[in-house]
């Protein structure tokens, strides 16, 4: 009987080791009702949160990455849905930034486009020579990317206002020519 006790009080049982548990599933991003779009925004949306984490930008609030590539082109892309501008160099996702585009009968126009007019200090000719900093216009009619007030939804006159530390940084690394891809 004291054998059986013995026995008993050693377990051949294999022991059991603490496992990690899976990773947590991958949030997809719920479908957006896009008016138009050709996968620029919804793309740059997943790079965005690859490159600095979820998204959680409050207005006038942007992200710059650590490191810059020199030389390459850049680009824009610019969501109107989720209110938000990225800026590409040379094919990297470099920064991403809360915006204000056009409000309701005044909206940004979707599309392609390229920057073909910068100045610093720049105007505009509609609004009583409102104050336009760090503006880029892609279109004739005076569209245009600058720094100005971001309230965090739609508010312009149809221009796509940026914050100001972002705009000045993203007016010195795009060229007239620079492409702009405007989706929403």
């Amino acid at each position: 009987m004291a054998g059986l006790a013995l026995l008993a009080g050693c377990s051949t049982a294999p022991q059991r080791v603490a496992v990690a548990p899976p990773p947590p599933p991958k949030v997809a991003r719920p479908e957006l009702p896009y008016r138009w779009t050709q996968g620029n925004a919804p793309k740059a949306w997943e790079e965005a949160v690859a490159v600095f984490g979820p998204l959680r930008l409050r207005p006038g609030q942007y992200r710059w990455a650590a490191t810059i590539p020199e030389t390459g082109d850049t680009h824009v892309v610019i969501d109107t849905l989720t209110q938000l501008l990225y800026v590409y160099r040379d094919d990297k996702l470099i920064g991403v930034a809360t915006i204000s585009s056009g409000k309701k009968g005044r909206e940004t126009p979707l599309g392609f486009w390229s920057v073909m007019n910068k100045q610093v200090k720049g105007y505009s000719r509609k609004y009583d020579n409102a104050p336009m900093p760090f503006m880029q216009m892609y279109d004739s009619k005076g569209i245009a990317f600058h720094a100005g007030p971001n309230p965090g939804y739609p508010a312009s006159h149809g221009c796509v206002r940026l914050p100001l530390k972002f705009a000045e940084k993203l007016y010195t690394l795009t060229k007239v020519g620079s492409k702009v891809v405007i989706e929403g």
